[in-house]
């Protein structure tokens, strides 16, 4: 290992203590040690919660901070998902290997680079310096203070004012250059974990004598990360500083005008993105000889079309979301014009498509993302869109299949006596064992069979007529239209998406808190099923603010583990 690398190893080694440091009840040696690390015991308020920026909010946050123009280039370590939950839950026990710290201080040197680059640097600097070649504590930190207001979403401390300002001084005399200090100082900042994850502290609860509350800047990252998907801006760190978050009439004013402004959709986007999973359309392949029209491209477009017919419906206008199921608009570009048979140019780029009335494809199951994520490389799959209907838009987890379970009818795709999807799986299901599970899963897979591996429409398997029968909570249906009705009609859907909502804003799991899942989903219907109006409950409801349990102790990072496997489903 060369010297520089075992620096930089060391460095985010460091930082990696820091975050437990932060948990610990007593850090003397790092504070004594490492100057800017002295701040994680000095904070606004007692630390409850920490959750780690996902790559959206990464990007979204430099971009606001410093512009559009800033590049973010490099790897980002993936955040693990607990099994049956959200992203945005796994944030809250997700630690940063030294590898990946090592990612994340590449590219906060490069982010830093840009910012303090001489053709950019004016837009942040409050100040010349007295001489560019020699510290300025005073120029510096009239530089790092506001920066560090946006980045760690709340005021520096004065601890850590001194040790970024420190940081910027030390580096003047080896670089040679005031405007290198400030660079190194930003890129400590952007690995800080007070940027890196959103650390929520808390106050005593003038309400419930005994117990804590999320502070006025705990509930502005709350408030930007739910609705926008990124930091908190001017306005909201203004509200913050002035205390009137944690006053509810306020509170509500502000939620409100957020939800009114077209940034919604970036949180709409970001929520529906980790409800569905959207991490495997990065490791989703197919087999070029089964499906030759698969590439790139059309991988690319599944995602976004899925995203276009959410947004479209349900914030543009500003739809049911039990009809997200059932809607025939949505949007195709080139790359799925031929998986939809309709042709559309490339200087078109994406165009509005209603479909046909008779159009078995309606609504968001029918979407060719759908079909071909949840499926195999060169094959359909009713167990896995099954599965998935069940656990992601039900909230009802399937169990996972036993180690020995013995596949060969299912994979025989080429089968005379067996042409169908549904026929090799009644072979399969022969095993009580099997059966069990895909009695769940099953009846709502095989409704989609008309669409193959990657969504394209088929109306027979082998030369054989396709049954798309299926059953829901009783009622007997046919196709993906008849799926899509079910689904809508059931109320199992809209409490799901329901209290996915409030998991997504908080880490937590309603479940957990009695009869609060039911008063969300209640409240969800008597706003007639807007996602709007969900979101904006949620953003205001008192119990998504009041703390739970108390602050993080030491035994925090023993469970903080990264290595939690994601269930799957073979058949």
């Amino acid at each position: 290992m060369t010297l520089t690398r075992f620096k930089r190893a060391r460095g985010a080694l460091l930082i990696a203590f820091a975050l437990a440091a932060c948990t610990a009840e007593n850090t003397p040696q790092v504070a004594a040690t490492e100057p800017w690390l002295a701040a994680l015991k000095d904070p606004l308020g007692q630390i409850v919660a920490m959750r780690r920026l996902t790559e959206a909010q990464y990007r979204n946050s430099i971009a606001d901070i410093f512009g559009p123009d800033i590049t973010v280039a490099g790897r980002f370590e993936p955040i693990v998902r607990p099994v049956h939950e959200l992203i945005a839950t796994g944030a809250a026990a997700s630690t940063i290997s030294p590898a990946g710290l090592e990612q994340f201080d590449a590219m906060a040197r490069n982010i830093a680079l840009q910012v303090f680059a001489e053709e950019n640097r004016a837009q942040f600097m409050a100040c010349t310096p007295r001489d560019a070649t020699a510290p300025d504590p005073d120029c510096a930190a009239r530089v790092l203070v506001p920066i560090g207001r946006y980045l760690f979403r709340r005021p520096l401390t004065e601890s850590e004012v001194a040790g970024y300002v420190k940081i910027a001084g030390d580096a003047v005399a080896p670089a040679g250059s005031f405007h290198k200090g400030l660079e190194l100082a930003l890129a400590a900042m952007l690995v800080s974990p007070n940027f890196l994850y959103v650390i929520e502290s808390a106050e005593p609860d003038p309400t419930s004598p005994g117990n804590l509350r999320l502070d006025n800047y705990a509930r502005a990252a709350r408030l930007s990360f739910l609705l926008w998907n990124t930091t908190p801006n001017e306005a909201l760190l203004q509200a913050a500083a002035e205390g009137r978050l944690t006053d509810q009439a306020e509170l509500a004013r502000v939620a409100e005008r957020m939800v009114r402004s077209p940034r919604l959709e970036d949180g709409v986007r970001a929520f529906f993105a980790d409800m569905l999973l959207f991490e495997k359309f990065d490791e989703m392949a197919k087999d070029q000889v089964v499906y030759p029209r698969f590439n790139g491209d059309v991988a690319a477009a599944m995602p976004e079309q899925m995203l276009r017919t959410i947004v479209d419906h349900l914030v543009a206008r500003q739809g049911d979301y039990r009809e997200l199921f059932t809607t025939r608009k949505t949007f195709i570009n080139r790359a799925l014009g031929p998986l939809y048979q309709t042709q559309v140019s490339a200087s078109q780029g994406w165009v509005p498509l209603e479909l046909d009335a008779d159009d078995d494809r309606a609504g968001l199951l029918g979407q060719a993302g759908f079909l071909a994520l949840y499926s195999h490389s060169g094959r359909s799959s009713p167990t896995l869109r099954g599965r998935a209907i069940r656990e992601l838009l039900l909230c009802q987890p399937v169990p996972n299949p036993p180690g020995n379970v013995n596949f060969t009818a299912v994979q025989e795709v080429h089968s005379k006596a067996m042409p169908t999807a549904r026929i090799r799986l009644d072979a399969h299901n022969t095993d009580p064992v099997c059966a069990a599970c895909h009695k769940i899963t099953d009846p709502l897979g095989l409704p989609l069979e008309r669409f193959d591996g990657i969504g394209a429409f088929r109306p027979r398997e082998n030369g054989a007529v396709i049954d798309t029968g299926g059953v829901f909570e009783g009622a007997a249906f046919q196709g993906n239209t008849g799926l899509g009705k079910a689904m809508a009609a059931s109320k199992s859907t809209t409490e799901c998406v329901a209290g996915r909502a409030f998991q997504y804003a908080t880490g937590r799991v309603p479940e957990d808190e009695g009869a609060l899942a039911g008063a969300i989903e209640q409240g969800f219907e008597a706003d007639g099923y807007r996602i709007q109006a969900l979101f904006l409950r949620v953003a205001t409801m008192p119990e998504a603010y009041r703390i739970t349990s108390g602050p993080i102790g030491s035994t925090t990072i023993a469970m903080m583990s990264p290595n939690r496997s994601k269930t799957g489903a073979k058949p």
